[in-house]
C-alpha cells in the first residue's frame, strides 16, 4: 500500500475510534444522569413524607381554647430540630404553587427555584450540570447569541454551543473563548450537522440573532421538530417567535416549550392565532388565552411585571429591576432560562408544579436582579454586558442565600 493509502486508513480508524469514544462517553453520561434523577426523586419523596408528617402533627395540636388543669403540670412543648423545620418549610413552599391561580409572593416562588438548583460537588464531571445549544447568529446579529450563550454559562451550564451562520462564527468566537461555535446554520446540510449534536444537549434556545431569512427559519423549524422528538426543553425568543407567529404548529402543544415574547411579539402572536385585535386592558387574561391556544405552553410576557402562565394559572414576577431597557436583556433571560428549564425538568419528580413555570420565574427574577445591580453601578449607561457581569452575585443573592 502507498503511504497515502496508509494515512487514509489511519485517519479513518482514528475517526472511528473517536466516534466510539464519544458514544461510550454519552452512554456513561446518560447513565449518570439517570442515577442523579433517581437520587433526586428519592430526596423529593423524603421531603414529601416529612411534609405530611409535620402537617399531621400540626393538625393534631390542641386548640387554643383548651385550658390546662391548674393542678396538672404544664405540657412540654414538642421539640423540632432546625433541619426538620427547614424541610417542612421547603415542602410547604414547593407544593403551594399548584393550588393557586395567582401569587404575588415572590419569596415563596423563589423557594421553588432554589429547590431545582443542583449542588456543586467534586464528584461531578464536565457537562453534567447542563449542555445548552443556541440556534441563532447571522451576519447582522452576532451579539444576541453571544449574550444568550454566555449567560447560560454564567448561570451554571457547563458547556454552551452556538449554531450560527458561517459569516457570524468568527465574530462570535472573538467575543469569548468559552463558547463552542458551529458555523453550520446556513450550510446545505445544516439540519444534519445540528442534529448530530442534539443527543449531547440538555436544552435548546431558538431565536437570538436568528434573523428572518427563509432558509434560516426553515432550518430552525426542522431543528425544533428534531428536538421535540428527543424531549429536549426548548426556549423560543426573538426571531424564533417570528417563526412561531407564521407557523404556530411548530411548537404548539409541546409541554417542554417556553415562549418569551415582549409586548410587540406577544401582540403579533396573539392576533395571528385569534384573528382579532387584542384587548390590552387585561394582560393576565390575554396571556392565559394565548397559552391555551398554543396547547398550554408556558408563556412569559415580559413587561413592567413579567407574567408567566401555562394556561391554568398566572404568576407574576415583580423583583425590582430598573427603568433602563437596553438591548440584549431578553437574550440574558432566554439563555439563563435554557439552563433553568433543564434543571427544573430534571428535578420534577414531584409532579405537582409545572417545571417550566418555575424555571421561567427564576430566569425573570435573575434578569431583573442583574438589571438592578448593574443600574446601581452604571445608571443610565447600563448595558447588557454590565448585567452579565452581575449574574454570579445576583444568582447567589436570589437562589443561594
Amino acid at each position: 500500500l502507498s503511504f497515502k493509502k496508509l494515512m487514509e486508513q489511519f485517519l479513518e480508524q482514528s475517526a472511528q475510534a473517536e466516534d466510539g469514544f464519544y458514544r461510550m462517553e454519552e452512554q456513561r453520561l446518560q447513565a449518570e444522569d439517570r442515577r442523579r434523577e433517581a437520587e433526586h426523586a428519592r430526596e423529593l419523596h423524603m421531603l414529601q413524607m416529612l411534609g405530611q408528617m409535620f402537617s399531621s402533627i400540626s393538625s393534631s395540636r390542641p386548640g387554643s381554647a383548651a385550658t390546662p388543669s391548674k393542678t396538672a403540670p404544664p405540657a412540654r412543648a414538642p421539640v423540632f430540630s432546625s433541619a426538620s423545620l427547614s424541610c417542612g418549610r421547603v415542602f410547604e413552599r414547593y407544593y403551594s404553587l399548584g393550588s393557586t391561580s395567582h401569587r404575588g409572593m415572590d419569596d415563596d416562588t423563589l423557594s421553588l427555584v432554589k429547590n431545582i438548583v443542583p449542588p456543586l460537588t467534586s464528584k461531578k464531571h464536565k457537562g453534567q450540570d447542563g449542555r445548552i445549544g443556541i440556534i441563532g447568529g447571522c451576519q447582522d446579529y452576532t451579539g444576541a447569541p453571544y449574550f444568550a450563550a454566555i449567560s447560560a454559562l454564567k448561570v451554571g451550564a457547563d458547556l454552551s454551543h452556538v449554531f450560527c451562520t458561517k459569516d457570524a462564527a468568527t465574530v462570535i468566537k472573538s467575543y469569548s473563548p468559552e463558547l463552542i461555535v458551529h458555523p453550520v446554520l446556513d450550510s446545505p446540510n445544516a439540519v444534519e450537522e445540528i442534529e448530530k449534536w442534539l443527543p449531547r444537549l440538555h436544552g435548546l434556545v431558538v431565536g437570538p440573532g436568528l434573523g428572518r431569512e427563509d432558509l434560516l427559519l426553515k432550518t430552525a423549524k426542522e431543528v425544533i421538530e428534531k428536538s421535540k422528538a428527543r424531549d429536549i426543553p426548548i426556549v423560543i425568543d426573538a426571531d424564533g417567535l417570528w417563526l412561531v407567529t407564521q407557523q404556530p404548529a411548530v411548537i404548539q402543544g409541546y409541554q417542554k416549550g417556553i415562549l418569551t415574547p415582549n409586548f410587540m411579539e406577544f401582540t403579533r402572536l396573539y392576533e395571528s392565532l385569534h384573528h382579532e385585535p387584542m384587548d390590552s386592558s387585561d394582560h393576565q387574561r390575554n396571556v392565559m388565552q394565548l397559552s391555551v391556544a398554543m396547547g398550554n405552553l408556558t408563556l412569559v410576557l415580559k413587561g413592567e411585571q413579567d407574567l408567566i402562565t401555562d394556561g391554568s394559572k398566572v404568576i407574576s414576577c415583580s423583583v425590582e429591576g430598573s427603568g433602563r431597557r437596553c438591548g440584549g436583556q431578553g437574550d440574558l433571560l432566554s439563555g439563563s432560562l435554557g439552563v433553568l428549564a433543564h434543571w427544573a425538568h430534571a428535578a420534577s419528580a414531584a409532579g405537582t408544579v409545572n417545571p417550566s413555570m418555575v424555571a421561567a420565574f427564576g430566569a425573570c427574577s435573575l434578569t431583573r436582579q442583574c438589571n438592578s445591580q448593574a443600574f446601581q453601578r452604571h445608571g443610565r449607561s447600563t448595558t447588557t454586558t454590565d448585567m452579565i457581569q452581575e449574574i454570579g452575585t445576583a444568582f447567589k443573592k436570589l437562589f443561594e442565600s
